[in-house]
């Protein structure tokens, strides 16, 4: 045994391998070693050349330091659509990264209740959801998911200021004093949380579908023809694969004034890379993934019900049972850029949002109401005269009738234009 000992003392277990507790004497057990935990290094972005920190430019696309101007690139692969996605499986939740993989910190709005995080040298800030300066720094946490991908801003400062003061001068319909505003002149950079989520919806439906024909009936001592609804019960499947179904993943911002600054395109998505968020400000979700999943079911289910209707091949569908299954989910967490802004107007505020990608704009404006009534009379006037005229006249006859009818025509024209002009007045508003 002794013999037996001292050659296994001498025999080294392989690579990877160590002593395991045995529970016969004598005999010695090995097994795989433990992967090590190692805690993640944060980054800083400190320029090599002179120190100074370093910030992401939209215009150069790298990290440029404003010091001494040197630059680099971010080391991150642009990947578009084929951006990492995840099944709905606990494996996958608990497999993902944490945290930003930098060093930043959290700024909470106690006016709105926004959070966003800052490189660590920004101790204070105004709020870009609200405007409001009530704002708290503290130390990010660190327990959120981190983004899979982010789609880096395209569009800077002086791009964004020239698109928003020809977004304030258009429209007859708003005060002139807006194309001399300047509040808008240092919009805040903001990587907006969203969730992508692909599924394959396979849908069941069930309905009675009308056919419409032509028939012919005898009544009043002639032969006339009218159209008729046939009913029959018809049933149905649909299959609609959905790929990167977007919802976002804040509730801080009007999803009004997001769905006008949209769409981004996702074949810009590039692994992120702590690199994008030198000198720019990025939300922290506040719609996790199980919400923002059920509300992206309901809007896959829209989709679905949509297309069965079209699978029956009529307008005339009444009673309509659909079931839907879904399979394959997957979902992904993503950053995209847009610049935000609060200004004050008439002792009210106003939202502004820029797409960071594209450059489109979207927000609130004040309306200059006064012009909106004279542009309502101006429309009304005519057919009410022309009819008032014509209701004089009637007892001259036709010309008179002829009058009252046209008037009433216009009139009634006036009154569509008037609901149209005046919901447009109250959508640029509430935006």
């Amino acid at each position: 045994m002794s013999e037996i000992q001292s050659e296994a003392a001498l025999w080294p277990p392989p690579e990877g391998f160590i002593q395991m507790p045995s529970l016969v004497t004598g005999i010695e057990l090995y097994g795989p070693a433990p992967e090590e935990e190692t805690e993640e290094k944060t980054r800083s972005f400190k320029c090599p050349h002179c120190g100074g920190v370093t910030t992401y430019s939209a215009a150069e696309r790298q990290l440029t330091c404003p010091h001494c101007g040197r630059a680099q690139r971010v080391g991150a692969e642009q990947v578009g659509q084929r951006a990492a996605e995840f099944e709905f499986t606990l494996e996958t939740v608990e497999r993902a990264q944490y945290g930003w993989g930098e060093e930043r910190r959290e700024l909470a709005c106690e006016s709105c209740g926004a959070a966003v995080t800052v490189a660590p040298d920004v101790l204070t800030s105004t709020c870009a959801f609200c405007g409001s300066n009530h704002v708290l720094a503290r130390s990010a946490p660190g327990n959120d998911l981190r983004p899979t991908a982010l789609i880096p801003f395209a569009v800077d400062q002086a791009q964004c200021q020239a698109q928003v003061a020809e977004w304030l001068g258009q429209g007859w319909m708003h005060p002139p004093e807006l194309r001399n505003m300047r509040a808008l002149m240092d919009m805040t950079g903001v990587y907006l949380p969203f969730w992508t989520f692909d599924a394959h919806v396979r849908a069941k439906w069930k309905a009675e579908v009308g056919t419409a024909k032509t028939e012919r009936y005898y009544q009043g001592g002639e032969w006339k023809t009218r159209t008729v609804i046939d009913w029959n019960w018809r049933s149905g499947r649909v299959h609609l694969p959905i790929n990167d179904h977007l919802v976002a993943g804040t509730a801080q911002v009007s999803r009004a004034i997001l769905g006008k600054a949209t769409p981004f395109d996702l074949h810009g998505l590039a692994e992120y890379d702590p690199g994008y968020l030198a000198g720019w400000q990025a939300e922290t979700y506040d719609v996790g993934l199980r919400q923002t999943w059920e509300i992206a079911r309901e809007e896959m289910r829209e989709r679905a019900k949509r297309a069965c209707y079209s699978d029956t091949g009529s307008s005339h569908v009444r009673n309509m049972q659909m079931t839907t299954d879904f399979a394959d989910e997957r979902w992904r967490y993503v950053l995209l850029p847009v610049y935000l802004a609060s200004y004050r107007f008439d002792e009210r505020t106003f939202q502004v949002m820029v797409n960071g990608q594209t450059g489109k704009v979207a927000g609130q404006k004040p309306v200059a109401w006064l012009r909106v009534w004279l542009a309502i009379a101006a429309m009304l006037s005519p057919g009410a005269c022309l009819g008032l005229l014509g209701l004089l006249a009637t007892p001259l006859g036709g010309i008179g009738i002829v009058g009252l009818v046209v008037g009433f025509v216009l009139f009634v024209a006036g009154l569509v234009g008037t609901v149209i002009l005046f919901q447009k007045a109250r959508a640029s508003e509430e935006a």
